[in-house]
């Protein structure tokens, strides 16, 4: 039987952490590509052999480049590739904000899940496969003066885009966009809004969807 192989950006927790979990227990490989390599370690410690470990910068191409390489090269092959990696900011919106933190942000949500993609697409064409990325709530509206939110509009354009280009060789793109979310993106502890668990089910869904089945966008919101 073909591996199924899943490489996960921003893995070392929160909504990667949680794909990790739910892709191994349905029977994928994951690669783990996050700064953190204590959490990564740990983590795979806990779904044993079908994780690999891949710490690297999601800003840097060649790091990129190097954990897929080792990755492809365990698994034989891609399935699919989640840019996940993002950040947000310590000021919101533009009279506040910080132009240098800005530009740290557009380095992780906007070149991260371009150099993700560039990355995975030559393997993905071999298997006609699958790109998920991390949009948001602040992608699909517009908050007040929200550089953050613009980069996720970015992804969501991106994406739009990605799912015609992929439909050449029979591939698909998903944007999942989740409202907030109770991970580590967060300062104080958010339980009454979204868990990862949430989006990590999200993102299987789209994956196992049959092959004849586009699932573009998957939009989700906390009930309070």
């Amino acid at each position: 039987m073909k591996t199924k192989a899943l490489f996960i950006t921003g893995a070392s927790s929160g909504i990667g952490a949680a794909t990790a979990r739910l892709a191994v227990a349905q029977g994928w490989h994951v690669g783990l590509f996050a700064r953190s390599e204590d959490k990564l370690d740990a983590l795979v410690n806990e779904l044993g052999e079908n994780a690999i470990a891949l710490p690297g910068d999601v800003t840097d191409l060649e790091n990129q480049k190097a954990a897929m390489a080792i990755f492809v090269g365990k698994t034989g092959g891609l399935d699919a590739a989640f840019a996940n990696a993002g950040m947000g900011l310590s000021a919101a919106g533009t009279d506040a904000g910080d132009p240098e933190e800005w530009e740290r942000m557009i380095g992780v949500n906007i070149l991260g899940v371009l150099w993700t993609v560039t990355t995975a697409m030559p393997h993905l064409k071999a298997r006609a496969g699958h790109l998920l990325l991390t949009g948001s709530a602040a992608g699909r509206r517009h908050i007040s003066g929200s550089v953050y939110g613009a980069t996720k509009w970015f992804v969501h354009g991106y994406g739009g885009n990605l799912s015609e280009e992929m439909k050449s060789f029979g591939g698909r793109c998903t944007v999942i966009a989740p409202g907030m979310v109770d991970t580590p993106f967060f300062d104080q502890p958010k339980p009454d809004k979204l868990q990862p668990e949430d989006v990590a089910r999200a993102a299987l869904f789209a994956l196992e969807a049959d092959p004849r089945c586009a699932v573009n966008e998957i939009f989700l919101m906390p009930t309070q």
